[in-house]
C-alpha cells in the first residue's frame, strides 16, 4: 500500500522529504510519496456563480448592487469553488499523486483558524477523492525529529466533515464571503464615485484609526495644579490625597523642604520580550519607511531560501528543536547584525519563549546565515537587511541576560503621604540587544506617567513646588499602536493584520482607505466617508470577530452548525442598510458632499429581444410602470400611457418600449437598457392621426393637442430651438405640401 503525503506548500515538501529520506521511499517500512500545494489552490466562485436552478432573474439580482436586492439568501448557495488563476499546473500536479495512492496523509499547516485544514479538504473535495483512506499529520515543528514521529503517530479520519479544524474554517471563509455584501451597502450608501471595501478587519481598522484621530485631533490642553515635592537627582514626591488646582495661582504655598527617608531598596527583573510577529515586524518597519506590502513581498523571498522563517504563522513561541536547530549559528547571525556575543550568556532554553507546542514557531532568522546585511541588500533589496536585523535582534535578546535594576521606595520626613519611587538599572541585559526608547513608551499603559528612572536613585532633599499635570494628548494613529490595539483585542492573526493592512494602505489599489507615511496613518478621503457610514453597525462592531471566532469554536466541538450561524448575516445586512443610509445623511453634510437623489427603483427580468437577464429604471417621467406594463416592456412591446412634463409640470400621453441606448458622462460614453419614448406622430384605435407628444422641447397638453387634432392654430412661446434658445410661435397640425402623413407646421412671424 502506498500513502501520499500532501503538504501546504514546496518548502514544506522539501523539509518532509529530508526528514523522511527523499520525495519518495519508504519509511518506517510504508511506501510514500510526497507532493505539496501552494496554499490555496480553490476559492469561492463569484456570488452570481453560487445560485442553485437559477432563474435569469436571481442571476441579475446577485449581480445588483441596488439595496432593494439585498440581503442575499445563503441557502440559495451552492458554495462552488473554483480554481484561484494559475494553479492548473499545481492542481494537474497534486491530482497525479494523489489519485493513485491508497492513503491521503494530510500534512498540512496546524492552525488555530484550521486553515491548513481547509487547504487540503478543499482540494480533496475537488478532485472528488473522497473514496480514499485518510490520515492526519500533527507535527509541533518541522524539523527531522517532529515529522518523523507525526508520521508514525498520525491520525485516522472517517471523514472531511468529521474534522472540527475543517468546519470552523469552512464557516468562517463562507462567513467572509457574505460580508461582500457590506461593500455593497457602504458604496450604494455613500452614493459617491467610490467603491467602500468593508470586511471583518477592514472595518475594524477604519473605526479605530477614526476615533483615534479624532481624539489626536480634538485634543484640547486642559491643565490642572498641585503641590509636589522634587529632589536633586529630578524624582517627583506625590500625594495622591493632594487637592488639583484649575490654575497656578490657587495653589496654596504652605509646603517648605524636607529631608527624604529612604524606605526601601529591591532588586528586580524583567525578562526578554516575546519574539515578534509579522504585525509586530512590519509595524517596527513602518517608521522606518517601509510599506507592509513590501515587507511581505521581501520576507517571502527570503523565506523561500531559508533566510528567515516561516512569514505567516501564529506562534508566539519556538520548540526545544527549533532552538536546538538554530543554535549553532547564533555567533554568525549576531556578527551580521552587530551585536557583542559576551552578551549572549543564556545558551539554554527559556520557559518563557521555547515551549514545545505550536508549528511553525515565531518569527526568527532561518538557518541559512548571510554573509552581510549589504549582501542581503544586493540580492533582496533595500528592505532585506532591515528586516534581518529587527528579527535577528529579536531572536538574540532572548539569549541575553535579564534586565536588572533597583527600585527604590521613599517618602518626605516632614510630609510622609509623600512618597516617591526610582528605578536604578543595574545591568541592561536583554536591553543592549534590542530596545530603544519608542519601545519603553509603547510598553506604558495609555496616560501613563513614565516611572523616574536614574543612575544614583533618590535624592536626599525635597523641594516644594507647583506642578503642572497635563493629561498627554492620544497620540496619533500609527501602524505600531493599530496593531497593538487589534493584537490587544484578538482581532485578525499576525499574518492577516499585515496583509489587511498592506490592502487597505496600497498605492496601487483604486480606492485606499487609509494613508501610511512612514508608519504614521491618517484617512484617505474614502475612508473618511467609510468610518463615517460605520457607527452603530454591524460590520464596524470589534465584538463581531470575537463573536465569530466564538462560534467557530463551536463549530469545531460540534454544538453549532455553519448553516445555523450563516443565516444571521442577512439580519447584519438589513440593519446595517438603515444605519448606513442614516449615517450617510449626516456625513454628506460634514463632509460638504452634495445631497444626491434616492436609489431609483429597478424592474427586472429577461428581455424578449435579447433573451438576457436584464434591469431597467421602473419610473419613467413621473410615471411608475405597473407589473403588466413591464411584463409588455420585457416582451418587446410598446406601451401608452401618462407621463408628466418635468420641465413645464404639464401632462402627456407617452408611448414607446424598451431599448438599447447610451448616456454620456464625463465625456465617456455608457451604454444601458431603458424606455425609450417615441415623440414621433402615432395613429390612435379609430386610424386617426395624432400629433406628436412633443416639438422643440414643449410638452403639448391635453388641451393643446384636442386644438390642435381640431385644426385649430395656436400660440406657444417656450419652443426651445437646438442651440437651446427659447422662442415663440404659431403651430397647428396638417399636412406639408407633397408630403405624405401629418406633422407640427410652424408659422413665423
Amino acid at each position: 500500500m502506498t500513502l501520499a503525503i500532501l503538504t501546504e506548500k514546496p518548502s514544506q515538501g522539501r523539509a518532509f522529504g529530508q526528514a523522511l529520506g527523499g520525495a519518495s521511499g519508504s519509511f518506517n517500512g510504508e511506501a510514500y510519496v510526497i507532493t505539496s500545494a501552494r496554499g490555496h489552490l480553490y476559492e469561492l466562485a463569484q456570488p452570481e456563480d453560487q445560485l442553485v436552478n437559477a432563474l435569469p432573474s436571481d442571476v441579475a439580482k446577485m449581480k445588483s448592487w441596488n439595496l432593494a436586492d439585498l440581503p442575499w439568501n445563503e441557502g440559495d448557495f451552492s458554495w462552488t469553488r473554483v480554481p484561484i488563476k494559475g494553479t492548473s499546473d499545481t492542481i494537474a500536479q497534486v491530482r497525479a499523486a494523489l489519485s493513485k495512492v491508497d492513503e491521503i496523509v494530510i500534512a498540512t499547516d496546524l492552525d488555530p483558524t484550521g486553515e491548513g485544514d481547509a487547504i487540503a479538504w478543499n482540494i480533496i473535495d475537488e478532485l472528488h477523492l473522497h473514496g480514499k483512506k485518510f490520515s492526519r499529520m500533527e507535527f509541533t515543528d518541522e524539523a527531522p525529529a517532529s515529522i518523523q514521529k507525526a508520521f508514525v503517530k498520525r491520525r485516522a479520519i472517517k471523514s472531511m466533515m468529521d474534522e472540527g479544524d475543517y468546519r470552523k474554517a469552512d464557516f468562517r471563509n463562507k462567513f467572509d464571503f457574505l460580508t461582500m455584501q457590506f461593500t455593497r451597502v457602504a458604496t450604494v450608501s455613500a452614493a459617491q464615485k467610490a467603491v467602500l471595501r468593508q470586511g471583518r478587519l477592514k472595518s475594524v481598522m477604519v473605526n479605530l484609526v477614526g476615533a483615534q484621530l479624532e481624539a489626536h485631533l480634538n485634543y484640547v490642553k486642559i491643565p490642572e495644579f498641585q503641590n509636589r515635592f522634587r529632589d536633586e537627582n529630578d524624582v517627583l514626591y506625590t500625594n495622591p490625597a493632594e487637592p488639583r488646582f484649575a490654575t497656578q495661582a490657587e495653589v496654596p504655598q504652605g509646603y517648605r523642604a524636607s529631608k527624604v527617608i529612604l524606605d526601601s531598596r529591591t532588586n528586580k527583573r524583567t525578562a526578554p520580550r516575546r519574539l515578534l510577529d509579522l504585525a509586530g515586524l512590519a509595524a517596527r518597519l513602518s517608521g522606518k519607511g517601509v510599506k507592509a506590502d513590501h515587507v511581505l513581498a521581501t520576507y517571502q523571498k527570503m523565506y523561500e531560501d531559508q533566510v528567515v522563517s516561516y512569514p505567516r504563522t501564529e506562534d508566539k513561541t519556538i520548540t526545544t528543536e527549533q532552538f536546538n536547530e538554530l543554535l549553532p549559528f547564533v555567533n554568525k547571525i549576531a556578527g551580521v547584525v552587530n551585536v557583542d556575543t559576551s552578551l549572549l550568556t543564556q545558551r539554554a532554553p527559556r520557559k518563557t519563549h521555547v515551549k514545545d507546542s505550536g508549528a511553525h514557531g515565531a518569527n526568527r532568522p532561518g538557518p541559512k546565515v548571510p554573509a552581510s546585511l549589504d549582501a542581503l541588500k544586493a540580492k533582496y533589496g533595500p528592505a532585506a537587511p532591515l528586516i534581518y536585523e529587527e528579527l535577528a535582534r529579536s531572536y538574540l535578546a532572548m539569549l541575553a541576560e535579564d534586565y536588572l535594576y533597583e527600585s527604590q521606595d521613599g517618602h518626605l520626613e516632614t510630609y510622609p503621604l509623600f512618597v516617591g519611587r526610582v528605578s536604578v538599572p543595574k545591568s541592561q541585559g536583554w536591553k543592549a540587544v534590542f530596545f530603544d526608547q519608542d519601545d519603553a513608551k509603547s510598553d506604558l499603559p495609555a496616560g501613563t506617567e513614565a516611572p523616574s528612572e536614574n543612575t544614583t536613585g533618590l535624592g536626599t532633599i525635597g523641594q516644594p513646588i507647583v506642578y503642572e499635570i497635563v493629561p498627554p494628548r492620544p497620540e496619533a494613529p500609527s501602524m505600531k499602536w493599530l496593531m497593538k490595539q487589534l493584537e490587544k483585542r484578538d482581532v485578525g492573526t499576525g499574518a492577516t493584520r499585515t496583509s489587511t493592512y498592506a490592502d487597505v494602505t496600497s498605492d496601487k489599489a483604486k480606492f485606499p482607505l487609509l494613508n501610511d507615511k512612514r508608519g504614521k496613518i491618517t484617512m484617505t478621503e474614502n475612508g473618511d466617508m467609510s468610518y463615517r457610514l460605520l457607527p452603530g453597525t454591524r460590520i464596524g462592531d470589534l465584538g463581531v470577530t470575537e463573536q465569530v471566532y466564538a462560534t467557530m469554536r463551536d463549530i469545531a466541538a460540534g454544538t453549532t452548525t455553519a448553516e445555523a450561524e450563516l443565516a444571521i448575516v442577512a439580519n447584519w445586512v438589513r440593519d446595517d442598510i438603515e444605519t448606513m443610509q442614516r449615517n450617510a445623511v449626516s456625513m454628506r453634510k460634514e463632509l460638504g458632499l452634495s445631497e444626491v437623489a434616492q436609489q431609483k427603483e429597478k424592474a427586472d427580468g429577461v428581455w424578449a429581444v435579447t433573451g438576457e437577464p436584464t434591469k431597467f429604471n421602473r419610473e419613467w417621467s413621473g410615471h411608475k410602470f405597473t407589473d403588466k406594463e413591464v411584463d409588455q416592456l420585457l416582451a418587446g412591446l410598446e406601451i401608452t400611457f401618462k407621463a408628466t412634463s418635468a420641465k413645464s409640470g404639464n401632462e402627456f400621453e407617452a408611448h414607446g418600449k424598451l431599448a438599447d441606448q447610451i448616456f454620456t458622462k464625463d465625456g465617456k460614453d455608457h451604454p444601458y437598457i431603458g424606455f425609450k419614448a417615441d415623440f414621433g406622430p402615432k395613429v390612435d384605435a379609430k386610424g386617426v392621426e395624432q400629433p406628436q407628444a412633443k416639438w422643440c422641447d414643449h410638452v403639448f397638453t391635453a388641451a393643446e393637442v384636442k386644438q390642435l387634432l381640431a385644426g385649430d392654430k395656436i400660440f406657444i412661446d417656450d419652443f426651445v430651438s437646438k442651440k437651446g434658445k427659447t422662442f415663440g410661435a404659431t403651430v397647428h397640425f396638417g399636412e406639408e405640401d407633397g408630403k405624405p402623413g401629418k406633422k407640427i407646421i410652424p408659422e413665423f412671424g
